[in-house]
């Protein structure tokens, strides 16, 4: 089941980054940059999880979230501010947010926090992914195969995360080198990286007594699957 986000921010690249996080992690998120259009998106419409800037145009965050937790008390709320006092954070929190965020921020703290939110009341696909006997928990980083725990250290766990995101389905090394080293700006590629990184996640992964999940699509890039690719 695909969760759907709503952002209510209106500093357009601050709003348009965090849009284009979730859409890659496989959510289904909606950008509004208006107190009154985020109002009425949420009010209108069902969502599982609300990243809400406090300083809007319209109509203030804190007036929002104080006037929708009389009607939805269920849908967690993150916060970003810009305000770090105390004071502001207790505010926050005491109009019904889940969880406070001070910008800025780093992308991937942003993805941990949504994560632990849904993780406090939902345990679908999206936070516990599986390709045939492969486990992988996002919360907890735990991943399995039959049964048995694999240690991976923090670049191979985004790896095989991103790999499982995108299951049966082609992986490129420029997606890896954008959405997981994220630079773009490199003078030479990052295949041969990339390529140690891969061999010693499928060491890890495709033990010899174990079905072959990780494919080298030649010329392309991989695939996590239980079937070979075409």
């Amino acid at each position: 089941m695909t969760v759907r986000a709503l952002i209510i921010e209106d500093d357009d690249k601050i709003g348009a980054g965090i849009l284009e996080k979730l859409g890659r992690e496989g959510y289904d998120a909606t950008l509004s940059r208006t107190g009154e259009d985020g109002y009425f998106r949420w009010t209108t419409q069902r969502y599982d999880v609300v990243v809400l800037d406090l300083c809007l145009p319209g109509r203030d965050g804190l007036e929002i979230l104080e006037a929708l937790r009389k009607i939805n008390k269920e849908c967690p709320v993150l916060i970003l501010s810009s305000r770090d006092e105390v004071e502001d954070r207790v505010r926050g929190l005491s109009a019904g947010a889940d969880d406070y965020l001070v910008k800025p921020f780093a992308m991937v703290e942003l993805m941990a926090r949504i994560q632990a939110l849904l993780r406090r009341g939902r345990t679908d696909a999206l936070l516990r992914m599986s390709v045939k006997d492969l486990h992988l928990d996002l919360v907890t980083r735990r991943v399995e195969r039959a049964g048995k725990r694999i240690e991976l250290t923090v670049r191979e766990f985004d790896l095989l995360e991103y790999l499982m995101r995108h299951a049966h389905g082609t992986v490129s090394r420029e997606m890896l080198a954008r959405d997981i080293w994220r630079d773009v700006d490199r003078a030479t590629p990052l295949d041969n990286v990339i390529d140690v990184h891969i061999a010693r996640l499928r060491r890890k992964i495709d033990s010899t007594d174990a079905a072959r999940l990780i494919h080298t699509v030649r010329g392309v890039g991989f695939c996590l699957s239980d079937q070979e690719p075409d």
